[in-house]
């Protein structure tokens, strides 16, 4: 199974420059490399700043962007990583070891398999 990990943080603590945020930071590169050789990562990317987000949206047919995210909140949607894992409690246990879980949050979905049927709301 495949999932996105969506890294969500407040930066003012993770690039606060305290000991606890520069071990986290300089943690990733290692835990990424661990799962690429585990042959569970399957890719991912840290995101800019919310600063130079801006947000689209088309209604009646008319494309409109906002400079900035689409909600005002502390934390912030950091990064994403893709993983591959057996079952849900292993992509858990993958979350739980990425070093930004420490700071902040990781929220864990499933990627969408377009072999099956559309799921029924």
């Amino acid at each position: 199974m495949q999932f996105a990990c969506l890294i969500y943080f407040d930066p003012k603590r993770v690039f606060d420059g305290s000991a606890e945020s520069n071990a986290v930071l300089a943690d990733v590169g290692p835990h990424n490399e661990a799962l690429r050789a585990a042959g569970q990562w399957l890719g991912g990317h840290a995101l800019v700043l919310p600063n130079e987000a801006f947000t689209v949206e088309v209604r009646d047919g008319k494309a409109s962007t906002t400079d900035g995210p689409f909600m005002e909140t502390r934390e912030m949607l950091g990064g994403i990583t893709l993983i591959e894992a057996d079952s849900r409690e292993a992509a858990a246990e993958i979350a739980a070891g990425i070093p930004f879980a420490r700071l902040g949050k990781i929220e864990v979905r499933p990627l969408v398999d377009f072999s099956k049927p559309r799921p029924k709301l």
